[in-house]
């Protein structure tokens, strides 16, 4: 028998045990369950045997003896956001984010809060908020994070200098240890009755000298087990102790945590320094002024935010390149602007402002929290979160630092620094060449310095993260071997068999274990770097916030880790590793995991590490059909564009077609023949193409324009095009239509036929080229068709010069219309909107133009901030009808039901499609809008020359066809 074969028997027996447990949710002989659940946001790779996910406490406890009679490891996970390794195992992932997140309670008295260990940390700040308390700690993943989480790597967060860290705001903890004790332990904990706890106190008693000199010596001492909490003085607070303890003690099924209370004003400093070393100097003179928050930076990470989201993510800063941002926060507005006056003037910066607007502190703020994910992307090789945390007495942070830059210069790093310098913790991602020979070795040699380099300084390797796969073993630097003894005495008494999170604080494994990368050392094209620039901080789990933004819709809907950013590059990740999804590009388990897919883009915009899925899936699709036969709908929505010109050219045959799926037994063959879902309506061919139609109203006197009508506004029923001629018209240009088909591929590179995408690309370049490069602008009707210039063209064709010219010669309506010189747009004032911006324009085209023209009209506008569901062919095709409907009813349908008498703007063909099947809401495009409104009394007496070219930023979603024949006006 072959060990795979041993492996599979082994697990299935091990799935028998657990249902016989009643654990319903157990994956086991999965491997698309054991690679999601592989990584977490660090360095480190551990397959597990076999993940569960409990639905309760109690099932829980039942998988928790299960595994402990199987004689498994264990390892708790939440958000799965730990950077060093803590949540990873090669035993049972016991998931607690799935179905453990019930807030049972919020007393406001006496402000606590009673959790279940998966609560997102942002559902218990939105459940506190009604009495005006919060949860205190707030790390950057504070959408995703768990209190669970928190609590296991004694999270802190920026905040954590006004609020302390997790440990210090938790009041009382439910647990069971690795020996299989129950245990309810709250604030003086007497050990009487448990075994556990009696034996605690009397290790505890027999080492207070090592402890008293070794523990607690600054804010920020997070390695190893907290062993200060336990002394006398402490009252031996079991709870604070077991925060940080990251999983290997007990296993946190409850937790009653404290919430505090905001004072009411807050206000933000910046200040300007020569460096960040300098800025880091003058710490001390800040925390005078008892700063609720004092982050640290410079101008490299203000660089990479500026790099990657433009100039208006980052708000002019004080002179200098380091700065600190501080915040101050108060009961008296008064009192607050004299403490901060008097920081701004002790803080011996060389500039420096109050910020007196809340949105723009929120813009600094958004700097920094978005710090760790841009930081690995933003180097000249990918940079990793190996060396993540370390913290120092805030008092010697500016030395360490500079230490710390000689120490990467001497090994011939680089990285990006910054962090809670008010706490004297510095986060950093580092270029380490984890894919070259020797890398992992290379990496251990300099953590290994810096280790020592940190505990000279009286730090602490890490600072707020824990210990996990990254540090455990670089304990002996800071710690003596008493009490790394120590440790290991207190894993024996609360887990001697040593089942919860093996290899993590006590025995660990070497730093260079288990790292990810190493497995496809001399393997790396361009595809494996670019699925393994997922860092794994899951911004893509956000909790479901309607408004956050596009990313992930399709995890939105189902709350399935595979369906999530994160997942899909975990599997592809593995598809690439190949020891465990080991089929290449036609493994099952990646086709799974990519099949919910919408391709919206939202990824590409939305993801801090820059994945763009929708381009790994269409490679994936072109790779594992190469030279096959493929699914039904690639031959029909796949050339949808070639479909609709013959149609639409044979116009009877349109009126055969439409006829045909008015008629039950017909439109079932129809649709089964494309391989569309039979709930799905489908739209009404034209009897003619709109080029054709449209013609007519072209030409006139002005500047030539031209008006690329894409192959769905040329092929189906709408006026979208004609209005556009008229919009045009009326600004004073001579709008044309191409004379020949100019059709971006967009549904071959959706379905993964991406040498059909490149020959239609490369014809449409014939025929658009020409246009541009003499000068005349184009303007495109379909958004998704448009954003195929500005993306994918560039990736398909690479060393075609002439696409980056067409790229910049492609625009909206609204780019044209702002640089339109006496252009002026309608009063549209006492007009309400509800817009949907197609994915592709606002994830690739940028929907601020569009925003701008919006608001300058004086209308009342809603932007939607998610994905219709359509999708092109994805929620047409059999198979995505559920989970189409569920992403619109995340966010579009609430939107449109939340204001029935507003008129609904959606420029794309699939985003109307979807309101008009789903809730029979027609919706207008922006050109439409602009042709119906009335028009200014005064008009522009010139005709109008072009502007200077317009940079792109956003994100967009699909849409249908117009019938609304008014603006309607709000009373």
């Amino acid at each position: 028998m072959s060990t795979r074969t041993e492996q599979v028997a082994a697990n299935l027996d091990l799935a028998e045990q657990f249902r016989r447990n009643g654990i319903a949710e157990i994956f086991d002989d999965s491997s698309l369950a054991r690679a999601l659940y592989s990584s977490d946001a660090s360095l480190y790779r551990v397959v597990p045997q076999a993940v569960a996910r409990p639905r309760t406490i109690d099932e829980a406890v039942a998988a928790i003896e299960a595994a402990r009679a199987a004689g498994i490891p264990i390892t708790t996970r939440g958000a799965g956001t730990s950077c060093a390794g803590n949540a990873v195992g090669p035993g049972l992932i016991l998931d607690t984010v799935r179905h453990l997140n019930r807030i049972e309670a919020v007393d406001p008295e006496a402000r606590t809060a009673t959790v279940e260990p998966g609560v997102v940390q942002a559902s218990l700040q939105a459940a506190a908020a009604p009495y005006g308390l919060r949860f205190g700690p707030d790390p950057s993943t504070h959408t995703r994070c768990t209190i669970g989480g928190m609590i296991g790597n004694n999270a802190c967060g920026p905040r954590a200098l006004g609020y302390g860290k997790t440990a210090d705001n938790v009041i009382a903890l439910d647990v069971i240890t690795g020996s299989g004790e129950r245990l309810r332990v709250g604030p003086d904990q007497s050990p009487d009755g448990s075994p556990t706890l009696s034996a605690l106190r009397g290790l505890v008693g027999d080492h207070l000298g090592t402890i008293r000199t070794e523990f607690g010596r600054f804010g920020r001492q997070v390695s190893g087990y907290s062993l200060d909490q336990l002394l006398p003085e402490q009252r031996f607070d079991v709870p604070r102790f077991l925060a940080g303890t990251e999983g290997t003690l007990a296993i946190i099924l409850g937790a009653t945590v404290r919430l505090v209370a905001d004072a009411p004003y807050k206000i933000m400093i910046a200040l300007g320094y020569p460096s960040m070393a300098d800025a880091a100097d003058a710490t001390p003179l800040i925390l005078e002024h008892r700063p609720t928050a004092c982050e640290g930076l410079d101008r490299r990470i203000v660089d990479v935010v500026r790099r990657a989201k433009g100039d208006a993510a980052v708000p002019p800063l004080p002179r200098g390149d380091g700065w600190m941002l501080v915040e101050l926060v108060g009961d008296d507005p008064a009192e607050l602007r004299s403490r901060a006056d008097a920081a701004l003037a002790g803080a011996g910066a060389l500039d420096g402002f109050v910020v007196d607007d809340p949105a723009r502190a929120l813009t600094l703020w958004k700097i920094r929290e978005d710090g760790a994910g841009l930081a690995g992307v933003s180097l000249s090789r990918p940079a990793y979160p190996g060396w993540e945390d370390a913290a120092v007495p805030p008092e010697r942070l500016g030395s360490y630092l500079r230490d710390f830059d000689a120490l990467l210069r001497d090994h011939g790093l680089d990285g990006l620094p910054y962090g809670h310098f008010g706490d004297g913790c510095v986060h950093v991602r580092i270029d380490f060449p984890l894919t070259d020979p020797g890398g992992t070795a290379e990496y251990r040699t300099f953590v290994e310095a810096a280790a020592e380099l940190v505990a000279g300084y009286g730090g602490s390797m890490s600072g707020e993260h824990g210990d996990g796969r990254a540090r455990s073993a670089l304990l002996p630097a800071m710690y003596s071997a008493e009490a790394i003894d120590l440790f290991g005495k207190v894993k024996a008494i609360f887990d001697p068999d040593d089942r919860l999170n093996p290899g993590v604080l006590v025995d660990p494994r070497p730093v260079d274990a288990d790292v990810r990368s190493a497995a496809i050392v001399g393997r790396v094209d361009h595809f494996a770097e670019a699925v393994h620039h997922c860092s794994g901080v899951g911004k893509c789990l956000a909790n479901g916030t309607p408004g956050l933004g596009v990313m992930c819709p399709s995890y939105q809907a189902t709350r399935d880790e595979k369906d999530s950013t994160r997942g899909r590059a975990r599997v592809l990740q593995e598809m690439i590793n190949g020891s465990l999804v080991d089929q290449g590009w036609r493994s099952p388990e990646v086709h799974e995991a990519l099949d919910l897919c919408l391709s919206c883009k939202g990824c590409a915009r939305d993801c801090p590490t820059g994945i763009d899925m929708a381009t790994y899936k269409a490679q994936v699709l072109d790779h594992s059909y190469r030279g096959r036969v493929r699914p039904r709908s690639h031959y029909t929505l796949g050339w949808l564009p070639r479909w609709g010109r013959l149609i639409t050219r044979l116009g009877a045959l349109a009126g055969v077609i439409n006829t045909g799926m008015g008629l039950p037994g017909v439109r079932s063959v129809i649709k089964w023949s494309a391989g569309v879902d039979q709930r799905r309506q489908l739209p009404r061919f034209a009897d003619r193409p709109a080029r054709k139609r449209v013609r007519s109203r072209t030409g006139g006197a002005g500047r030539p324009v031209i008006v690329w009508v894409d192959s769905f506004s040329d092929c189906f029923t709408g006026d979208g095009a004609a209005a556009v001629v008229e919009v045009l018209k009326d600004a004073g240009y001579a709008p044309r239509l191409l004379e020949r088909t100019a059709c971006c591929g967009l549904t071959w590179i959706s379905t993964g036929q991406l040498d059909g995408a490149r020959r239609q690309l490369r014809q449409a370049l014939d025929v658009l080229h020409p246009e541009i490069a003499a000068g005349v602008p184009v303007v495109g009707v379909e958004p998704s068709c448009l954003a195929v210039w500005r993306s994918d063209a560039a990736e398909l064709l690479p060393d075609d010069p002439r696409v980056p010219e067409v790229a910049a010669g492609v625009l909206t309506l609204a780019e044209l219309l702002d640089r339109t010189e006496g252009w002026t747009p309608p009063d549209l004032t006492g007009v309400e909107l509800v817009v949907q911006p197609h994915c592709h324009h606002a994830s690739i085209i940028g929907w601020q133009t569009d925003a701008a023209l919006l608001a300058s009209t004086g209308a009342a506008v809603t932007t939607v901030g998610g994905c219709c569901g359509l999708a092109g062919n994805f929620g047409v095709e059999k198979g995505h009808y559920e989970v189409s409907v569920a992403v619109a009813e995340h966010d579009l349908l609430p939107a449109v039901a939340a204001h029935p008498d507003a008129l609904v703007l959606a420029d794309g063909f699939s985003c109307r499609t979807q309101l008009a099947e789903l809730a029979d809401q027609p919706a207008i495009t922006l050109a439409e809008l602009l042709a119906r409104a009335p028009r200014p009394a005064a008009r522009r007496p010139a005709p109008p020359t072009v502007g200077p070219a317009v940079r792109r930023t956003l994100p967009v979603i699909d849409s249908p066809e117009p019938r609304n024949d008014d603006v309607r006006r709000r009373p």
